[in-house]
């Protein structure tokens, strides 16, 4: 490697890794704030956090990746051509490609590097991630139970002056709502003077033991006059145990993330397998649907066996045999049939749908994992002719032009994921959207960079209106 080659890859790594620290610190920070409700109040020691933190990690890399690239290439670029190396360069007879020939090894061989953490990190810290939320309740139960307030855990709205023991399992002065299964209120209060939280890592039910107490529980008589007569019921108890769902425990979103994002969960092999899993099954469905329907109809099977009824049904006579009463009843079922088939079809129709969608999303998460890597190629595209074009360094113009940019690459892909998801665009095109329309402008500030044209031709404007001019008022030259 010549000394031009370490010198500018030196650089470009100083400011890469600067960039990509403070980025990432700042994403981080927006994780946290997230999912603040899940961390603040639950008395989580330093490990948990950590932990917690560690598989929040790899989600940020596809945003800070493909931005810090395209930061720091414009800082680099600009840089050097602001404190008139480049001008340097080009007099020694060094071209823009040339200057630009190591670096490109570089980003060629952290995108390789950023799929196969795309491929294989992200999934894994995924898994753990939202299995680590599910399972903070089985590792630590009373975490979901904070002092002094109630704490809605499933059926039960849960409060206790305080918590003791290793893993505060030990409560004291406890007194739970059970929530109505009609939703009009709370009608069962249970108030006890201590218990204990028993759980199993293995078990997914969590045992609430409950020393002397009492158990009180509105009745609601049939006659609103009697409500007075039996306002309630009241019984005491030496121990009473309550059983509670232990995914109830962990309720912010843990659980509709896994079962809504498990393709978040696979790597490029295991989305292919479950792909056409996806395929066969949609198009089983399909099928099935069809043959069931024209069952229900029997109209192939009446045409096979009388040909003549294609003729027939199209005649006014087709009626002829039947008296009006028995007409106005086949009517009536040929209407109640029609209203079942088309209920059919669109119950049908909105399954197929999700399950198509569902499709989508494992596509878009199959090219995902292309997309991050060819991000990083295409930022630095951008970003090192555009430095050299403002010829500006440091963290003024290069901040904001990097912005802009990579807050339309965002919004392009958000937006083709998006469409992509309803169905109303191929998922390659949606996930690829934002890749495809800022490829050219890639190119075009390449060219441009390479032939020494700025950012913008004003001549290329001006002139035209200049000549526009000089035809209207020719007595002005």
């Amino acid at each position: 490697m010549k000394i031009l080659d370490k010198y500018l890859l030196k650089t470009f790594l100083t400011t890469f890794t600067m960039v990509f620290v403070i980025l990432f610190f700042i994403f981080i920070l927006q994780t946290v704030w997230l999912f603040i409700a899940e961390l603040a109040g639950k008395d989580l020691d330093l490990v948990m956090i950590l932990k917690f933190l560690l598989y929040a990690m790899p989600r940020i890399i596809p945003l800070v990746l493909p931005l810090s690239v395209l930061l720091a290439s414009i800082m680099t670029f600009g840089d050097l051509a602001e404190n008139y190396e480049f001008a340097a360069m080009k007099s020694a007879g060094i071209s823009l490609q040339r200057a630009m020939k190591g670096l490109i090894l570089f980003i060629f061989l952290l995108s390789i590097t950023a799929f196969i953490f795309a491929n294989n990190v992200i999934p894994y810290a995924e898994y753990k991630f939202i299995n680590f939320r599910k399972s903070i309740a089985q590792v630590k139960p009373a975490l979901a139970i904070a002092e002094g307030q109630f704490s809605d855990v499933g059926f039960y709205n849960i409060k206790v002056n305080k918590k003791s023991g290793e893993n505060g399992n030990t409560l004291t002065g406890i007194t739970i709502h059970k929530k109505s299964a009609l939703g009009d209120g709370n009608k069962t209060v249970i108030k006890a003077k201590n218990g204990a939280l028993i759980s199993n890592e293995k078990s997914s039910t969590l045992k609430l033991v409950l020393n002397d107490g009492y158990y009180y529980e509105d009745i609601v008589p049939k006659k609103y006059e009697d409500r007075d007569n039996i306002p309630f019921a009241k019984s005491s108890f030496k121990k009473y145990i309550i059983n509670i769902d232990l995914s109830k425990l962990n309720s912010a979103g843990a659980d509709e993330s896994k079962i809504s994002n498990t393709y978040s969960m696979l790597n490029i092999s295991e989305l292919t397998y479950t792909l056409d899993s996806l395929h066969k099954n949609l198009n089983t469905d399909i099928i099935s649907f069809s043959e069931n329907s024209n069952q229900r109809i029997g109209m192939f099977k009446k045409l096979k066996t009388n040909p003549l009824l294609k003729i027939k049904s199209h005649t006014s006579e087709i009626f002829s045999s039947f008296s009006n009463d028995q007409k106005l009843e086949i009517l009536k079922i040929a209407s109640s049939t029609i209203e079942s088939t088309l209920f059919s079809i669109e119950s049908t129709n909105s399954e197929l749908e999700n399950k198509q969608k569902n499709i989508n999303d494992h596509l878009l998460a199959f090219y995902d994992k292309f997309v991050i890597a060819f991000a990083c190629i295409l930022m630095f595209f951008i970003g090192a002719p555009l430095g050299a074009i403002i010829r500006k360094g440091g963290i003024g113009l290069p901040i904001v032009f990097a912005i802009l940019i990579f807050i339309s690459f965002h919004f392009i892909n958000t937006f083709g994921k998006r469409i992509s998801q309803a169905n109303g665009l191929s998922p390659f095109l949606g996930a690829w959207m934002s890749c495809i329309i800022l490829s050219p402008l890639a190119i075009l500030l390449t060219y441009r960079a390479t032939n020494d044209i700025g950012l913008i031709n004003l001549d290329a404007i001006l002139v035209p209106f200049q000549k526009l001019i000089k035809k209207i008022f020719p007595s002005q030259n």
